[in-house]
């Protein structure tokens, strides 16, 4: 028989279980639909990766019949790197060309680290710095797209397509999955814009990546590589005749533009969002 003295710890004790018992329950449900918010914002983030994919896709419709605009476009910009000189692309495009360890490690580096690195520093970033991965996703897709705009306004034939250009890709292709279309895999250059020279992407990528490591990078190693990466990349571009260097200077100002535009956007928003009616609703709400 219990004394009147034990009910009371009893019953605080049950009390306390059925308290744990509702936190336990009430953290399962949190953590439930933090994993659904994760997996909706993974969702619109492939959504919106592969809206810019089918975007650059649909630019080789946009430049189809201009192959003749292209060619020219590609011989002016020639006569004025000449003209300026600053023309790197033949004796560079020769010297990578002539010797097939050079040739072929050229080849993999373009055929490969555009489309391993950029989703890798994404991840990266929405893993390890998700406070700035919105920003830096904002930046580089609305670099892609202003250059996907180029590509369609602007074809430009490769230098790889032009007389006294050695095609390295072409060259050196049954050491590697690429065909004669660049770095598109055997097969599939009917589904690539060949005249998709100005700008460089590759490039752009490269210097987002690049800027990306450099800022958010906790080694040294990390920013090294990332200092590197649009480097290397700038003189791979140019050596296996795939873009001109006018083309790699545009590609950096399409990144530095796009962030230019993404900050202004983001400081106009800070401005405004006090003055908008939602936003005083959600105060006193």
């Amino acid at each position: 028989m219990e004394r009147p003295g034990e009910e009371l710890p009893a019953r605080r004790s049950a009390e306390q279980a059925s308290a744990d018992g509702r936190g336990a329950a009430a953290v399962e449900v949190l953590r439930r639909h933090s994993r659904a918010i994760t997996a909706l914002r993974g969702f619109r983030e492939i959504v919106l990766i592969s809206g810019v994919y089918l975007l650059y896709d649909l630019t080789r419709y946009l430049v189809k019949g201009h192959q003749a605009e292209a060619f020219s476009h590609a011989a002016r910009l020639l006569h004025l790197e000449a003209v300026l000189d600053l023309d790197p692309e033949s004796w560079l495009n020769h010297i990578v060309s002539a010797h097939m360890v050079i040739g072929l490690a050229s080849d993999y580096i373009y055929a490969t680290l555009h489309y391993i690195v950029t989703p890798v520093v994404l991840i990266w970033l929405w893993r390890r710095h998700s406070a700035s991965y919105s920003s830096a996703r904002t930046v580089l897709m609305v670099a892609t797209i202003i250059g996907l705009v180029g590509f369609s306004l602007l074809p430009v034939a490769p230098p790889r397509m032009l007389p006294g250009f050695v095609d390295t890709m072409a060259r050196f292709s049954h050491y590697g999955w690429w065909g004669n279309a660049a770095s598109a895999p055997r097969g599939l250059g009917v589904d690539t814009n060949q005249f998709a020279a100005m700008p460089s992407l590759h490039v752009g990528w490269a210097l987002w990546c690049g800027w990306q490591m450099v800022r958010h990078g906790r080694h040294l190693t990390t920013k090294v590589l990332g200092v590197l990466y649009p480097v290397v990349l700038s003189l791979d571009v140019v050596a296996t005749a795939n873009h001109y260097l006018m083309d790699v200077v545009a590609g950096v100002v399409v990144v530095v533009l796009a962030a230019a535009l993404v900050w202004l956007m983001r400081f106009t928003w800070r401005r405004l969002e006090p003055h908008l009616p939602l936003h005083r609703f959600r105060l006193a709400g």
